[in-house]
């Protein structure tokens, strides 16, 4: 009798349903059946819950235990969501969010991930970790059909922010990460992040932001299309990417998913740092009205930060981290400093903080009043 995974193969010569024709090539697929597995059995186990972001699971900064196996568990959703008023896409996504829920660990543990391919999705998954080493990432060694599950368990040895996003093989790989195939993991240093001068440095909060571009049809009468499922949009939604231009840049998988009632919140006088991810374009994230106190530029804390930028530089397919004081009260507006993918296609975010007005800090003053015009060229100032 055919296993489901044998039957859902066996139909590739029959169907144009993108999970079959997404199959990885045979050099992209690994068996390690051979090889004995790792005893880890002395090792303490602990399960993580993972939460939608901004949001970060509850962890600590600095740990005195040994090193153990952190488990996790993730579900791959397929699912149409809404990302701007007049702009739907038929999204892939781990555990229904883009991004994906953040995981953090600390260095020298083992990472367990238990991941769920739905039922009812079309597609073939998988997942590739930029902070694991070998099997691509583990995409070698996670690809699973709708209804199956797979486990990977990798070390963390390097200490950072790191994308992991979907990688089934060929044209499938940059389609399922625009479709919102994308995440971050966080390894922390055993003893807690450090500043330029090797001082400790702790966070009162952390926010997960993740970037996304977009890349939804048009009609001919301008209007962006709308499908019935992933398969059905594929080939019109190639044709848009391959041109490069994003139709909509978000934060969050929405046009103001962290502005209004949604907008982060922070205290006067509390450190946040602040994940951003992104796993296909370049970005440049500026907090308007403060500063990147310090920043983890290329997300990696082996290296000491920068200190007091103005706005920072994501690589495409990588993660970053700034650490930030907020000194005054009020909205801050933290964008992608293309101010035109930050104001025309979404790219911001507003932070809300409560606190007190600083006037050593800054102050109004003259508020804005009229003045008089004595000759072309000069004012009289009231």
């Amino acid at each position: 009798m055919l296993t489901r995974r044998q039957t859902l193969l066996a139909g590739a010569a029959f169907t144009s349903v993108p999970f079959i024709i997404a199959t990885a090539s045979a050099e992209e697929l690994l068996s390690t059946s051979h090889v004995p597995p790792a005893d880890l059995s002395h090792m303490q186990r602990i399960k993580r819950e993972l939460v939608a972001p901004p949001f970060v699971h509850t962890h600590e900064q600095i740990i005195s235990r040994e090193p153990a196996i952190i488990e996790f568990e993730m579900n791959i959703i397929e699912q149409e969501i809404q990302i701007a008023d007049d702009a739907f896409v038929q999204a892939m996504t781990f555990d229904g969010t883009m991004p994906g829920p953040m995981l953090v660990v600390h260095e020298g543990d083992y990472v367990e991930v238990t991941l769920y391919n739905q039922h009812d999705n079309l597609m073939q998954h998988n997942i590739d970790f930029h902070s694991a080493t070998g099997a691509l990432g583990g995409g070698s060694l996670t690809l699973v059909n709708p209804g199956e599950k797979v486990i990977l368990r990798w070390k963390a040895t390097r200490p950072g922010v790191f994308v992991y996003h979907c990688a089934p093989g060929g044209p499938m790989i940059p389609w399922h990460v625009v479709s919102g195939m994308s995440g971050a993991v966080m390894v922390l240093p055993r003893e807690g992040l450090k500043d330029h001068e090797q001082n400790p440095v702790s966070y009162d909060r952390v926010y997960y932001i993740g970037e996304n571009d977009f890349y939804i049809p048009r009609t001919e009468d301008g209007f962006f299309m709308r499908f019935e499922d992933a398969g059905d949009s594929y080939s019109d939604t190639l044709d848009v990417m391959n041109g490069l231009i994003p139709t909509h840049v978000t934060f969050n998988g929405k046009v103001g998913a962290l502005t209004g009632d949604q907008a982060l919140k922070a205290r006067q006088g509390e450190r946040v740092l602040i994940i951003h991810s992104q796993a296909n374009r370049d970005s440049r994230p500026h907090l308007i009205g403060g500063h990147g106190d310090l920043v983890w530029e290329t997300g990696k804390f082996n290296n000491p930060p920068q200190r007091d930028l103005e706005t920072w530089f994501i690589r495409g397919g990588s993660a970053g981290a700034a650490l930030y004081q907020f000194l005054q009260p009020g909205v801050y507006a933290y964008v992608n400093h293309n101010l035109i993918e930050a104001v025309n296609l979404g790219a911001t975010a507003h932070f809300i903080v409560d606190g007190q007005w600083n006037n050593d800090l800054m102050e109004q003053v003259l508020p804005p009043t009229e003045y008089e015009v004595l000759h072309k060229g000069r004012t009289a100032l009231p």
